[in-house]
């Protein structure tokens, strides 16, 4: 099972939503948010996790997903 992490607007910017972010995070603009959320699917895949992050629009649609997937050779040899 993977991780999901979420990119929506907000009142005053962009939100980061997730899984494991319990209050979330709120950035000014969409280039920090993803900034953001790609870092932490990062650190999520080097542990070994699956991590998904969906990037909505502001009128709610998807705009794009990117998957960070661990990488099993390294995972392997540690």
């Amino acid at each position: 099972m993977s991780f999901i992490i979420s990119i929506r607007a907000a009142q005053d910017g962009w939100s980061v939503q997730g899984d494991t972010i319990e209050h979330g995070m709120m950035f000014l603009s969409g280039a920090e948010a993803e900034t953001a959320a790609r870092l932490l699917a990062q650190r999520y895949s080097e542990a070994g996790r699956p991590t998904e992050i969906e990037v909505f629009l502001r009128d709610g649609s998807l705009a794009g997903r990117y998957v960070a997937v661990p990488d099993l050779d390294a995972l392997v040899l540690s």
